[in-house]
């Protein structure tokens, strides 16, 4: 039997949370890290991705933001990476440039005032 087989709790999980506006990787069945984000049309606006301490330099931040993106795309939505580990990631993977959208002032204030409701 391979390690994987036999400790599956290791592996992380990445789930989308929707009502909290996150996705969240979770590390035996507790929460490691999340990419927070707001929808606006038909774009998905990251602005904030963190790891626990507890679980840093793992790798973790980039499964995470990784599979949050995949979802982005799988759902047919466009990407704004407010968020520098998202932007920090999107320059290192380009396969997600086709449905990128830059960071403009207006989305930014678009998202202050979002977030500050």
């Amino acid at each position: 039997m391979s390690e994987q087989e036999t400790t599956p709790r290791n592996t992380p999980v990445v789930r989308h949370v929707e009502p909290r506006h996150r996705y969240e990787i979770l590390v035996e069945e507790q929460r490691a890290g999340l990419t927070a984000y707001r929808d606006r049309d038909d774009r998905r606006v990251f602005f904030h991705t963190e790891i626990d301490d507890a679980y840093a330099g793992q790798g973790l931040a980039s499964i995470l933001v990784k599979q949050a993106l995949t979802d982005v795309r799988a759902s047919g939505m466009r990407i704004v990476p407010v968020c520098p580990y998202v932007a920090k990631f999107l320059k290192k993977h380009e396969e997600f440039a086709d449905i990128t959208d830059p960071v403009t002032p207006e989305i930014l204030q678009w998202l202050e005032a979002r977030l500050a409701r």
